[in-house]
């Protein structure tokens, strides 16, 4: 695929969250303006220079239009779309194309929710109460309501196919959690090894508990403009250099009945996506896969061909993926560790990483030199990274990509 023509024409100038916790206390509303401001602030925009805004929920959240006039805003474009993972790569894209067409100048894109104290996602709080439906009925008789359930065999058949293990894939949790560890914003600090995540309870084979992401209360927030418009912004304009939303199998239901089982939906969109990029993989410094599990990490970094299909669990138990290692993940912690936000935080570290301002606490830190020690007193920040790569999850039939370069 030839080299996209927007590529490095437009830039995410702006990043804001609010706390990860098990507690909000708070509306999404609340939420998502706490987040829309402060990437409005890290931009160094004003509340007017905002005229696009985008949000994706499930059924779990506040609508853009409510969230702007609550900072002032008037909108020339609003959309929010339903979906969780893979829904900030894609509207980063859909922000450029809107932008593009003219319809408006800057987009703060946003996820805002309660996902611990009101709507959880496994099946339990708010959608327990929910009637069951549409493709939750049908798949209620094979016991794959929740995520875990669903996507079990997807990871199971790749065991079977390639002789992964759950101690290789289990390097990814103690990846993250090392990662996590010097990471203030982080819900869970502690470092974890192999043995106790293996040694977790099971939820669902091949899943034990530690095999699986967080469940917080958050929001978080980016902002994408013009390339012409970010170089008179605060902050280093990074800018994308291409962009794959919600790519998909051949089917989205009953994704195990087409094509190989332990096929995900990256196969699809790297070509897309590197492509658009004029890249390869050997050219990224650090990825952001999204970890809803661990095995979902795994095989997305096979699948866009950071290692070769079957090699998964050789790859993320190598010490690649880590802080020093040659393409570390997730160098925030990811959801497995910092906080669960659909995809969100995963984009927002990179751009970090990118400006050479990731939220490490390194002695001089302060003074804008870090060590770039990884080791007990780990610096987050990665030595000079120039192109970062983030890898959306939905589900195993369904993905998105955002390549970004400083």
């Amino acid at each position: 695929m030839a080299t996209s023509s927007l590529r490095d024409k437009y830039c995410i100038v702006g990043v804001g969250e609010t706390e990860y916790s098990r507690h909000s206390g708070r509306t999404t509303r609340a939420m998502a303006v706490e987040a829309v401001r402060k990437a409005i602030l890290d931009a160094g925009l004003r509340a007017a220079d905002i005229d696009g805004m985008m949000s994706y929920q499930n059924g779990d959240s506040t609508p853009a239009n409510w969230v702007a006039p609550d900072l002032g805003i008037r909108l020339n474009f609003y959309m929010d779309v339903l979906g969780g993972g893979s829904s900030t790569e894609a509207l980063i894209g859909l922000a450029m194309g809107a932008i593009e067409a003219g319809m408006c100048r800057a987009v703060a894109i946003f996820r805002s929710m309660n996902g611990y104290t009101e709507f959880r996602i496994g099946g339990t709080g708010a959608r327990a109460a929910q009637p069951v439906r549409g493709l939750d009925l049908a798949q209620v008789p094979f016991g794959m309501r929740s995520a875990g359930q669903n996507f079990a065999m997807t990871f199971m058949r790749h065991m079977y196919e390639y002789g992964t293990t759950s101690e290789q894939v289990a390097h990814v949790k103690v990846a993250h959690s090392k990662h996590a560890s010097q990471n203030p914003k982080a819900l869970l600090k502690d470092r974890v090894t192999v043995q106790d995540v293996v040694s977790s309870r099971w939820i669902v084979k091949p899943l034990h508990l530690l095999d699986c992401c967080l469940e917080t209360d958050n929001a978080t927030c980016v902002i994408v403009t013009s390339a012409e418009r970010a170089r008179n912004l605060r902050q280093r304009p990074i800018y994308v250099m291409g962009v794959a939303g919600r790519v998909s199998k051949p089917r989205t239901d009953f994704h195990w009945a087409h094509g190989p089982i332990s096929r995900v939906a990256g196969y699809y969109a790297k070509d897309i996506v590197f492509g658009q990029a004029g890249i390869t993989p050997e050219d990224v410094d650090i990825t952001g896969s999204y970890d809803a599990f661990t095995f979902t990490t795994m095989l997305q970094l096979e699948e866009y061909g950071f290692c070769k299909k079957g090699e998964g669990g050789d790859y993320v138990s190598s010490g690649i993926i880590e802080l020093g290692g040659k393409r570390p993940n997730n160098t925030a912690g990811g959801h497995l560790c910092e906080g669960y936000t659909h995809g969100m935080n995963m984009v927002i570290e990179n751009v970090r990483q990118l400006r050479g301002t990731a939220d490490d606490y390194c002695p001089k830190a302060a003074d804008g030199v870090h060590t770039y020690d990884y080791g007990p007193r780990m610096c987050r920040q990665v030595r000079d990274p120039e192109i970062t790569m983030n890898l959306g999850w939905a589900m195993p039939p369904t993905g998105s990509a955002l390549i970004l370069r400083r």
